[in-house]
């Protein structure tokens, strides 16, 4: 019995996030287990590296599991192209990662990237991945705000209500915005670990910053009022990408 990572990547729009869960069928979990194990004619049970909530999209997810073919890596390949072709096209395989046996996607990760894309100009060709926001934006104002996430720890106050975590803190260490194209921004944010709905939570509240409808300080209040209804609406999940996973280097075998 090895174990392996597997790399993907999904559109999550059609999905009910990414976990399986009793009573919520058409997960990327659920369609993945099914269609790789009819090419495995095994029984392997994924782990993801996080739960992505109904919608979010993903450029890379990492989840692990363990399987008993001997040339699963060895021909890994062959049978990215097989899971490939009997996968929706919503998902895509693109690697599979031989990595020691204890290796966990979930609790060893170390850093996780998530891409926000809004745009202020109507474009079709980015509508379903990008939400607009109307009116004036002060972007520099938002960065300065979005840097003050480094300084703090404890988030509740962009968490998801009656979330079962042990703790809600999380160490944030990259926060901004940056102009992708004319009319267009994207907001990456990193860190250790993130609550559910935390980045879409961070970047309504953000918003209401560009819009001078809170300042700075007010900002700052929320996140250490700890109070989820003192913070922003969330913003829609459609424009919401996990984009980078890192592993420390010794759970990668050979």
């Amino acid at each position: 019995m090895a174990r392996y990572f597997l790399s993907l990547s999904y559109n999550g729009a059609t999905y009910n996030g990414w976990q399986s869960q009793q009573n919520t069928p058409n997960t990327i979990q659920q369609v993945l287990e099914e269609k790789i194990n009819l090419i495995l004619k095994d029984t392997i049970e994924l782990v993801g590296c996080g739960r992505t909530d109904a919608g979010v999209h993903a450029k890379q997810y990492i989840a692990h599991f363990d399987c008993e073919s001997a040339n699963l890596f060895e021909q890994k390949q062959h049978y990215i192209y097989k899971f490939n072709t009997i996968l929706p096209n919503t998902i895509a395989i693109n690697d599979i990662i031989k990595v020691a046996d204890t290796a966990h996607a979930r609790f060893d990760a170390i850093e996780r990237t998530y891409y926000y894309f809004i745009h202020q100009h109507k474009n079709p060709f980015t509508d379903k991945f990008s939400t607009y926001v109307y009116g004036n934006l002060d972007v520099d104002l938002m960065n300065i705000a979005a840097a003050t996430l480094l300084e703090y720890t404890d988030f509740t106050s962009f968490s998801k209500l009656h979330a079962q975590t042990k703790t809600n803190n999380c160490k944030i260490t990259k926060a901004v915005w940056l102009k992708s194209n004319p009319h267009e921004w994207r907001f990456t944010i990193t860190a250790d670990r993130f609550l559910r709905g935390m980045v879409r939570a961070i970047v309504g509240t953000l918003l209401l910053v560009g819009k001078n409808k809170i300042t700075i300080q007010e900002f700052r209040q929320i996140i250490e009022d700890k109070d989820r209804q003192r913070a922003g609406n969330n913003v829609p999940a459609e424009a919401l990408f996990l984009t980078g996973i890192k592993y420390p280097k010794h759970i990668y075998a050979g």
